[in-house]
């Protein structure tokens, strides 16, 4: 931005106050998780025969390998088509419809794929009175495995876990999560890769609630081994929650904060405030990270999922400092955590009040990252990710590191200089 003078001091006061009310917004979000149901019957604009997925826009030409596996069993669960080939035909010929789970107050982790008969978390803004939603959380078919045994995990949330769980949030009239979200920062949680605690208190609080609303004993059994055994679970109502925050912020006149982060395999995509629903995009980058047994670098495929909302709000690898259990997930030190943490005070608008971190001081989480200083100081945002493989029929092979193009933050700033005419 060259505009200069006068121009250019009441453009820094309106940004400013713009990104501390976008700032303001996000903090103060409330998200209650209020019901959990198939997808048709809340997520906004789902229609038949389509498939959200994450990250921006893509056709089925330029999915990645993984992403292409996750819409070709979502394909058979839904019944579109009886098997592998006759679904990929389907899909190749334009039979399903795509869109990003973002343009639908959606998210989803990884190939993020969202149809109609799946049941997501609802989330409610209580704070803003928004909504946003989210899918199970899962090692197969989220990942690319269109395997009978991915594809009847679906089919079991759909017809036991999910009716379960959401009876028994109905019976309590919603579970608070901000509470939840905050303790599991305290018990090293970082809310993306690792949400241990967090699904260990989730799991705590919903079994007797689903007792008292009347969940019958199999269905019961089943759902509560399902979730006590389940150190994802909780991802999903993270990634909800981020979102439902993030939402809140979306369309402030004037703010460079970032409101999205999110990718598909094959781009990489920002939305910024002030420049509501344009995506900014550049090619998704590789990840440095560590993979399991039988896999390696050649294997991998590139950064893939909605799950950087969660380092939107200050999650995921904002948290690394208080969460040194992850390292052995994806590579480093203590101190590189810490630092990691310390940095993403440079490019954010400010510290939350709510979500402390013992290791640092019990100083709130980096919030609200702005294109402006990450442009200045030349600073990515830090994501800690999952890996998925390069091809499709694979279930989850790693996880890592990545951070951003800054192709995208160069593009979202001139577009905001363009729409203001700065310079």
């Amino acid at each position: 931005m060259k505009a200069t003078g006068v121009k250019s001091i009441d453009i820094k006061e309106r940004i400013e106050e713009a990104n501390a009310e976008a700032f303001e917004r996000i903090v103060a979000a409330d998200p209650v998780l209020v019901d959990i149901v198939p997808a048709g019957e809340v997520v906004p604009g789902l229609a038949d025969r389509m498939v959200l997925h994450s990250g921006p826009p893509v056709d089925w030409e330029h999915m990645s390998g993984a992403q292409r596996g996750a819409v070709t069993a979502m394909t058979i669960f839904e019944g579109w088509a009886g098997d592998i080939q006759s679904a990929e035909e389907l899909l190749a010929s334009g039979g399903v419809k795509f869109d990003p789970n973002h343009h639908h107050d959606a998210v989803g982790p990884m190939a993020g794929t969202i149809s109609k008969s799946l049941p997501v978390y609802v989330v409610e803004n209580q704070d803003h009175g928004n909504r946003a939603y989210c899918r199970l959380v899962e090692d197969e078919q989220q990942f690319g495995n269109y395997s009978p045994a991915s594809i009847d995990g679906l089919r079991m949330w759909r017809d036991v876990w999910a009716p379960s769980l959401g009876r028994g949030v109905r019976h309590i009239g919603g579970l608070h999560l901000k509470p939840i979200i905050a303790k599991a920062l305290q018990m090293g949680d970082e809310l993306h890769n690792r949400p241990n605690a967090a699904s260990s208190m989730f799991a705590g609080a919903m079994g007797v609630p689903m007792i008292e609303a009347g969940v019958e004993t199999s269905d019961l059994t089943s759902t509560l081994t399902y979730i006590s055994s389940h150190d994802l679970l909780f991802l999903g109502l993270a990634m909800a929650s981020a979102k439902s925050a993030a939402d809140a912020a979306r369309g402030i006149e004037y703010s460079t904060i970032v409101t999205a982060m999110a990718r598909n395999g094959y781009e990489f995509g920002i939305h910024v405030s002030d420049l509501d629903g344009d995506w900014f995009t550049a090619a998704a980058p590789a990840i440095d990270g560590l993979y399991l047994p039988g896999y390696g670098e050649g294997d991998g495929g590139f950064d893939m999922g909605d799950s950087a909302i969660t380092e939107t709000v200050g999650w995921g690898g904002f948290a690394l400092g208080g969460a040194p259990g992850i390292l052995s997930l994806v590579g480093g030190t203590p101190e590189e955590a810490l630092n990691y943490s310390r940095e993403m005070r440079e490019i954010t608008t400010g510290l939350s009040p709510d979500f402390a971190i013992p290791a640092l001081d019990f100083q709130g989480t980096a919030v609200g990252i702005d294109i402006r200083k990450v442009a200045q100081t030349g600073i990515l945002p830090i994501i800690d990710t999952a890996i998925a493989h390069k091809e499709p029929g694979h279930s989850i092979i790693g996880a890592g590191l990545v951070r951003p193009p800054m192709a995208c933050f160069h593009g979202a700033l001139r577009a905001f200089a363009a729409k203001h005419r700065l310079g």
